[in-house]
């Protein structure tokens, strides 16, 4: 059943994107709804990182013992900085590999 689940999610996800690709398809999108898609990963995004980041146990957690927010922080300040995104993707993950095991 999982896997069915798998490949069908697969199927429409291509199919959808697929509509705007064909290049025999005649499906063209105005300006204005391509600006507001612009959008949309952004906001899938942050709907997947926020919950990781702040909340555990189902409670929100705000504190200096939280890795996920001490990592995720230099990850955003390093970032900020504009420094190579391999750099920041090992930093911030050693630093939070440390920090769980502290």
């Amino acid at each position: 059943m999982t896997l069915m689940t798998i490949l069908l999610m697969a199927m429409i996800t291509f199919l959808t994107r697929y509509l705007f690709i064909h290049p025999k398809i005649p499906l063209r999108l105005n300006a204005k709804v391509v600006s507001f898609l612009s959008f949309s990963a952004p906001a899938v995004l942050t709907a997947i990182w926020v919950p990781i980041i702040f909340i555990r146990e189902g409670t929100l957690a705000l504190s200096l013992n939280n890795p996920y927010i001490i990592a995720a922080t230099v990850a955003v300040l390093l970032a900020a900085k504009k420094v190579n995104i391999y750099f920041i993707l090992i930093t911030s993950g050693a630093l939070f590999i440390a920090l769980k095991m502290l």
